[in-house]
């Protein structure tokens, strides 16, 4: 019997893309302060995820100048199902990088920065060097500056790699787990979940005091329970943060989207993942990773401090 509801396509055609509903559009950038930020990070040659990766939040943050700098290249060695960055062999690492994310950093007058990468696996560090480097550059240019970094998980290398990040001292180390376990093989095929959570794991044993940061997307076909799941795991490896956004399909060649998830159902997990004790939690459909980095750091800082307090004054 015919599905009359999944109708079958002709050969060699694509499905329609879904429509978006509202609560998930935006408007095109246009601002003066959109394009100052272009402008900027082409006169320094630096990528960003938020081009790269396309962010639906760009138009907003670039006017306010914050831009999530994206190093080692914009060519990474995986190919992600859910991820548009371009996939292949990267160029050579640019030893002028550092410097220039220092630069970018001080003619936006950021208070905070967020740095992330693609992976490169063909590096003998995974580019956990080229983080170290970023850090130290912008520490010494730009000092009051909290930086927030984003880092791949270094498979294969991950224990020196997060020893050697952590050592340069970032305030904020994010690594996002993307999806529940039971879809990496067709969502993330060239990651492990449980290698992620330990590199989580890894960052709170060599540095307690640095804030952990981890995320998922929703609406790749995900259960309930299995989400739960996640924030429990992530809740055992001492994540202070946790960020979940709605997954968009950036191509036809992209996995599809299963769901579009409501606003109201984004408050209801927020309020979970409040409850099982995480120091800051973002839940919208267009929560990003980087997405108000700089207020979230701020209010996690400062519940971290009150719990301390709290804490303090029970042991009085």
């Amino acid at each position: 019997m015919t599905d009359l509801s999944n109708p079958p396509q002709p050969e060699g055609e694509r499905p329609a893309r879904q429509r978006k509903p509202d609560w998930i559009r935006v408007k095109a950038p246009v601002s003066k302060g959109y394009h100052e930020t272009r402008k900027l990070m082409r006169d320094l040659n630096l990528n960003t995820v938020c081009e790269e990766a396309a962010c639906p939040n760009i138009g907003e943050c670039w006017t306010k100048k914050h831009a999530t700098v994206m190093i080692l290249g914009d060519v990474c060695t995986r190919a992600c199902a859910f991820c548009n960055v371009k996939t292949g062999m990267p160029r050579i690492v640019d030893p002028m990088e550092p410097e220039n994310v220092a630069v970018a950093a001080g003619k936006m007058g950021l208070e905070h920065i967020v740095i992330t990468s693609v992976d490169r696996d063909d590096l003998p560090d995974g580019g956990a060097g080229q983080f170290v480097k970023v850090i130290k550059a912008l520490r010494r240019e730009t000092p009051d500056t909290t930086i927030e970094i984003l880092t791949p998980d270094f498979r294969g290398k991950m224990r020196p790699a997060v020893e050697a990040i952590c050592e340069a001292g970032p305030d904020v180390y994010n690594h996002n787990l993307e999806t529940v376990p039971r879809l990496y093989p067709t969502i993330r095929p060239g990651a492990r979940y449980y290698a992620s959570l330990r590199l989580l794991e890894e960052v709170k044993s060599h540095d307690p005091m640095i804030f952990t940061k981890s995320g998922i997307m929703l609406g790749l076909g995900e259960q309930r329970l299995e989400v739960h799941q996640v924030m429990d795991d992530m809740r055992s490896a001492d994540v202070d943060f946790m960020t979940m956004g709605q997954y968009l399909q950036p191509t036809p060649k992209h996995a599809n989207v299963e769901e579009f998830v409501t606003p109201k159902a984004f408050d209801a997990y927020g309020a979970i993942a409040r409850a099982k004790g995480f120091l800051q939690v973002a839940s919208t459909p267009l929560t990003r990773s980087s997405y108000h980095a700089g207020d979230d750091f701020a209010e996690m800082k400062a519940a971290r401090e009150a719990k301390l307090a709290k804490a303090a004054a029970k042991t009085a």
